[in-house]
């Protein structure tokens, strides 16, 4: 029997150095994966490369690393709401490729696929193309996307199994699922690892051939990154 179980977050992150390109799942801070996180900040890797749809708040997600200058490069799609973000950015501190947010989600599909590029229409006729290969079909303009090359991708599941089989929750299901498979070595912490066999094979979103290493994570906050409540009448 397949078993890709491992005993911590600790023995999940073995191999992890500095200057790698990790990619990191989740929307905002749903779905991140916060045990993952928690460990690259205690192994005080170096210059790493992190791909993400966003780059998390000041004092959680992506922004724990941002605080300790352990990410040199962020690639990502929406950074608007982390000010230590802003502030290395203009400052220099920080390399920044911001992409589209589809783009970004393509380019990790495609990874994932063992695709080595795809054509889209976003970005054409802005900073985006520069420098990149534009081609015509059917009349309109596409640029050719180079798919992500990454170490590690790091996702967050609602539950899985032993042989690694994926079960998401919710808005986590929008850039966790195309991560995996689209690294050398995916990792996905869940929180609940239930047997083989457990899981319904019609309700798993990702099969476990796409991950490498799994285990159960604990103590997840699951902050809201905007809270807004209706106001009393």
């Amino acid at each position: 029997m397949i078993n890709k179980k491992v005993k911590n977050v600790q023995e999940a992150l073995q191999g992890v150095q500095s200057n790698m390109t990790l990619m990191l799942g989740g929307f905002g801070l749903c779905g991140i994966p916060e045990n993952a996180i928690a460990e690259l900040v205690k192994l005080e890797v170096r210059a790493v490369t992190c791909i993400s749809n966003n780059a998390g708040i000041d004092d959680f997600g992506l922004g724990r690393l941002l605080q300790k200058k352990q990410i040199k490069k962020m690639i990502s799609s929406y950074v608007g709401e982390n000010d230590e973000f802003e502030r290395q950015m203009l400052s220099g501190e920080l390399e920044v490729e911001l992409t589209p947010q589809g783009t970004l989600a393509e380019k990790c599909r495609a990874a994932q696929a063992g695709f080595p590029a795809f054509y889209t229409p976003a970005g054409y006729g802005t900073e985006v193309a520069e420098g990149k290969e534009t081609r015509e079909f059917d009349g309109k303009m596409y640029v050719l996307e180079p798919a992500f090359k990454a170490d590690f991708a790091f996702v967050k599941a609602w539950k899985g199994d032993a042989a690694g089989n994926l079960v998401f929750k919710g808005t986590s299901r929008n850039f966790n699922p195309n991560m995996c498979g689209a690294a050398t070595i995916t990792v996905a912490e869940v929180e609940e690892l239930v047997p083989v066999g457990t899981l319904d094979p019609d309700h798993v979103h990702i099969p476990g051939i796409f991950v490498q290493r799994i285990f159960q994570g604990k103590n997840y906050e699951k902050r809201i990154e905007q809270r807004t409540v209706r106001k009393k009448q």
